[in-house]
């Protein structure tokens, strides 16, 4: 079953709730860290990396020889990442989206295949988690294409947990897309209800079961559970604000080593999920 834990926006645990999800259970797990700009579950985890790797982007070259200027390529890219002006053209690996189009539709075989640096993919394990980490190259802007990287590596035998990035542009959609369930991390605030309601549309329309888990519950209003009742979407764990888990976070400490009391709740956490979640026999791509 693939499980993915998602926020309307940044901030609200997201993290801390798949770390504590992947703590609590006595079997083996992957936890994918989709979080490629800024992945940090490895510093809740005493993670022995194993391998990290390298990972590029195909990208186009010209051979200026071999160039009609006929600019189907131009014409095929939607992203402008080849521009054809007269008897000149230019290459934008920067704004290549690596779809491979313009190879196919190149007859005069101009354009060969470069490479541009994507970022790293490193795995390690902890105990019986076993972590799969993306980080994005520092300026790149494309994050959906590692993001695929990363779940490639996830092994269709375990349970698996997608720490998706926040918010709900294409790096989320990459990252949820697939799953069995998709568990929303919110607080009771206006700005973690107008976030929420984004999420909730976007798996709407991915289709993906949902539900809830409200952190620093005991602060706030209550117009996210009001929200949640009228759109039938289950609360399905409620997270008291601690001083404790905060200072805990600050120090690299994770939310069930600050309270280890909440170890059961997590299971139980589980089990609702699993009674929600409708889990589709998982093939070689499912994950990608």
């Amino acid at each position: 079953m693939i499980i993915s834990i998602a926020s309307g926006k940044g901030g609200t645990g997201k993290t801390s709730v798949a770390v504590a999800l992947a703590q609590s259970l006595d079997g083996p797990v992957d936890l994918l860290d989709c979080d490629v700009e800024a992945p940090n579950a490895h510093l809740f985890l005493n993670i022995q990396w194993e391998r990290k790797e390298t990972l590029y982007l195909e990208v186009p070259q010209v051979d200026e020889s071999k160039c009609t200027h006929c600019r189907a390529c131009s014409q095929l890219c939607q992203f402008k990442a080849i521009l054809v002006l007269g008897e000149t053209i230019l290459t934008f690996p920067e704004m290549c989206h690596a779809c491979g189009g313009c190879f196919r539709v190149c007859e005069p075989r101009a354009l060969l295949p470069g490479k541009k640096e994507l970022g790293t993919v490193a795995q390690g394990e902890a105990g019986g988690i076993r972590l799969v980490q993306g980080e994005l190259k520092i300026g790149e802007p494309l994050s959906p294409p590692l993001i695929r990287e990363v779940k490639k590596r996830g092994l269709p035998q375990r349970l698996t947990l997608i720490d998706a990035p926040p918010g709900t542009s294409c790096p989320v959609i990459q990252a949820v897309k697939g799953s069995d369930f998709c568990l929303l991390v919110t607080e009771p605030t206006p700005f973690g209800l107008y976030d929420l309601r984004l999420a909730v549309e976007a798996l709407k329309i991915l289709q993906i079961p949902r539900g809830v888990v409200l952190n620093r519950a005991d602060m706030g209003d209550d117009q996210v559970r009001r929200y949640l009742e009228n759109e039938g979407i289950p609360l399905l764990l409620e997270i008291p604000f601690d001083r404790r888990i905060a200072e805990g976070y600050a120090r690299g400490k994770s939310l069930l080593e600050v309270k280890p009391e909440m170890t059961a709740d997590f299971q139980e956490l589980l089990r609702k999920i699993t009674a929600q979640a409708q889990p589709e026999p998982r093939g070689g791509d499912v994950l990608h």
